[in-house]
């Protein structure tokens, strides 16, 4: 994968009080004493001493401010007893139906709000406290193999607490019939700020089949910072539906850092809803390492108030023949800001390569704002590559079909909205799933 350029010149001070936390609870993390354990989260800590936080002046970063990051102390989370009981949690299942559920409350790993029901031989799903405590060897040669964490400083820093997180391997040629759902709940602290690390790490064998759905929900109004990084590695003939959606409070900080290698004629399918926290940025990397791979990034946002969402995407096209699909579109109310950047690269010598990329945004007041950057590097010549980027209003004849038909103009403009979200969300294949998006999407309008 394309390594991109390390950031240098963030304020030293913005690392110092996550350095000395690393030093007083790193002998305390799960693995501990584990060699390999050590060095990965020494090169995190390293790392993230010499860069600290991002600053706009890194273009990565040029349009996400993380200064209010600065301001605020956040201390670990420490463990919960409490928490929402499995029943009321977020699901993509009918309810009364059994399913495979991880939950992690805070970032830590919890079994008695968790289950493995209907798991097909050939499929192992873990906390990874668990395993590093239990069976570290398998993932020894695998977690932090495709995060560089000198060039991106918050996977440099989960890197350094890295304690807990799931684990997931579907075995050669084993198909999940049912999603594997992973629940990350944010409850937080009244008197005070917490932070939490977790580590996923998504392992698909060749010629297998699942489909993994991750909630991020928040509790409670104390302030938080979840910074994630996700590991994929979808091997030879493989196909990963991989659906994230994202509605923590609004005092939240939603970080989060996706890193994937697709193999040979294997699929990667993407798909994320982000509708809460004050502060979110997914950002995924992907690179087609293996001919005849496909990446499908496609996601949708809907923001208010003074909300901040940041979409940062990267397809890296190695090999020859293989093709990549992105569609973003977001609803941007109030005050609220977004962002896209998205680049597709095209080696030398990726002929063949079919690349398709769209950011689209519904701007529903005077003051709501988008920045889009689409890009294209392209150093092969027979490729059919395309990208673009529209932003605007609601169509003033549209609303006129439908209020001179007798609906009101707050009903006729939901509509509008509704129809314009449900277009990026059909890209979704799975139907319990787009369902669920679909829903959660009816509820964000009729909120409004």
């Amino acid at each position: 994968m394309s390594t991109p350029t390390p950031i240098r010149g963030a304020t030293p001070q913005t690392a110092l009080p996550y350095t000395e936390q690393f030093e007083r609870l790193k002998a305390g993390l799960p693995g501990s004493g584990l060699d390999w354990v050590d060095a990965l989260r020494e090169g995190g800590a390293s790392a993230f001493a010499v860069n600290g936080f991002p600053t706009v002046k890194n273009e990565a970063w040029r349009y996400t401010n993380l200064r209010p990051l600065e301001k605020v102390v956040f201390e670990p989370a420490e463990p919960r007893s409490d928490a929402p009981g499995f029943d009321v949690l977020p699901t993509v299942r009918a309810a009364g139906t059994s399913a495979t559920r991880l939950v992690f409350v805070d970032g830590r790993f919890r079994h008695d709000l968790s289950s493995a029901a209907g798991l097909p031989n050939g499929v192992e799903v873990a906390g990874l406290a668990d395993r590093l405590a239990g069976d570290p060897d398998w993932i020894a040669g695998r977690l932090g193999r495709l995060v560089d964490v000198d060039a991106n400083p918050l996977a440099a820093l989960n890197t350094a607490f890295l304690g807990d997180g799931a684990v997931l391997r579907i075995g050669r040629g084993v198909e999940v019939a049912e999603p594997i759902e992973l629940v990350y709940v944010t409850l937080g602290r009244e008197d005070r700020a917490t932070v939490f690390h977790p580590r996923t790490l998504i392992v698909a064998e060749p010629m297998s089949r699942a489909v993994v759905v991750e909630h991020h929900v928040g509790y409670g109004s104390g302030v938080t910072l979840a910074n994630h990084v996700v590991e994929v590695d979808v091997a030879e003939g493989a196909t990963l539906h991989h659906y994230k959606v994202q509605r923590e409070s609004g005092t939240a900080f939603h970080l989060s850092h996706g890193a994937v290698r697709i193999g040979k004629d294997a699929c990667y399918d993407s798909f994320i809803l982000t509708v809460g926290a004050r502060l979110s940025r997914n950002e995924v990397r992907a690179e087609l390492a293996g001919t005849g791979g496909t990446c499908r990034l496609n996601g949708a946002y809907m923001v208010r108030g003074q909300q901040h969402v940041d979409t940062s995407t990267f397809i890296d096209h190695a090999q020859p023949h293989c093709g990549s699909r992105e569609v973003y579109k977001g609803a941007i109310d109030d005050s609220a800001r977004a962002v896209f950047q998205g680049k597709i690269l095209v080696r030398r010598g990726a002929q063949k390569t079919d690349g398709h990329q769209l950011n689209r945004a519904l701007l529903l007041s005077d003051t709501a704002e988008i920045d889009s950057k689409p890009e294209l590097e392209i150093y092969a010549d027979d490729v059919k590559c395309s990208h673009g980027a529209t932003a605007g209003e609601l169509a003033d004849e549209q609303l006129f079909y439908l209020r001179a038909r007798g609906i009101p103009k707050d009903e006729a403009r939901g509509l509008l909205i509704g129809a314009f979200l449900a277009e990026a969300i059909e890209e979704i294949p799975e139907d319990t799933v787009r369902e669920n998006f679909q829903a959660l999407v009816a509820g964000w309008l009729a909120a409004r």
